[in-house]
């Protein structure tokens, strides 16, 4: 059977570290409070005049790298953000232009946190039809120039960073190899549960100065409901990815939750029956960087030697729309 397989991972964060101590200098809020209600020790935020697709871009030369393949071997490119460099024509063009690809198709995936899962499924979708050979799958995000950085918006600007991940896909090469099993959701009555709501094209003006004074241009998150959804649909999925590649969690050696909240991560593992000394957690070092958590905790798994040939790795993520979205490979 022909199947997709990531065959190299890698990732960049911006070298500034931004700790818990230097937001309660702009804001009323402590590390202790921080560290209790998410995990989150620092994070990294760019400097200057840095986009997602400047980010992304060391994070696929060290994917193409272990991958040991080379940029004209890339003939398709997958970028998955909520950040993009403008409003448009997508990051993934910007990244083609940067790596000296012409004629690539680059298509951008806004699904947020779920979104470099909805993108290795279409990835998955292109090798398995013999549309393309190695595809790029980017999550690339910059957070820290949208954030509220006011008492208002504490609750949501301590939670995110800056960061990229990228693996390449291609064909498998062994049996054993590969992605086992997909799973994409999505329900739209919590839209409104976590958004950033302007600009907006459904009005006239797209920005206008009550909308900036608002601060309705800056994330909204009702923590509690996305609380609840995450712990609910985060085990549902990842148990409905497992029952398709026909293995149990105790199968797993290696969980690659999303990172949004270590709460939410240590309650998804506790119902999964996973311990924690087989799952990925970044986010006291990193924040949630949304659609490059994954990537980028692959990328770290696989500089620490975690992802030997056989590995069977989950995959799960949700987020905003509301999404949710899970996976099994095997390396």
């Amino acid at each position: 059977m022909l199947r997709s397989a990531i065959l190299g991972a890698g990732h960049y964060v911006p070298p500034k570290v931004v700790t818990n101590d230097d937001l309660a200098k702009l804001m009323p809020t402590t590390n202790e409070w921080i560290v209790q209600r998410t995990g989150i020790r620092e994070r990294r935020y760019v400097e200057g005049n840095v986009g997602a697709s400047d980010l992304a871009l060391p994070a696929v030369h060290a994917a193409l790298e272990r991958a040991q393949r080379k940029v004209s071997d890339v003939d398709a490119i997958l970028f998955a953000t909520l950040s993009p460099d403008v409003n448009f024509p997508g990051s993934g063009c910007f990244l083609a232009d940067k790596l000296g690809l012409r004629g690539v198709p680059a298509l951008d995936v806004r699904n947020q946190c779920s979104g470099f899962l909805y993108s290795l499924s279409v990835a998955d979708a292109w090798i398995r039809a013999g549309v393309y050979e190695n595809v790029l799958v980017v999550g690339s995000e910059v957070h820290s120039t949208g954030l509220d950085f006011t008492e208002r918006g504490r609750d949501v600007a301590v939670l995110f960073g800056d960061g990229a991940g990228a693996v390449l896909v291609g064909k498998s090469t062994r049996d054993d190899q590969g992605v086992l099993s997909l799973a994409l959701h999505a329900d739209g009555a919590g839209a409104q549960s976590l958004w950033v709501e302007a600009p907006a094209s459904r009005v006239m003006p797209r920005l206008s100065k009550e909308m900036l004074d608002e601060g309705r241009h800056y994330p909204k998150m009702d923590g509690k409901a996305v609380f609840r959804a995450a712990t609910d649909k985060m085990p549902e999925v990842a148990n409905e990815v497992l029952a398709k590649a026909g293995l149990a969690a105790a199968d797993v050696d290696l969980f690659v939750p999303h990172q949004a909240n270590m709460r939410i991560n240590q309650m998804v593992g506790a119902k999964l029956g996973i311990p924690e000394a087989r799952t990925v957690h970044n986010i006291e070092r990193y924040g949630n960087t949304t659609a490059a958590t994954i990537p980028i905790g692959l990328s770290e798994a696989w500089a620490e030697g975690r992802l030997s040939p056989g590995t069977r790795v989950l995959l799960a993520a949700f987020g905003a729309g509301f999404t949710w979205a899970g996976a099994v490979v095997r390396f």
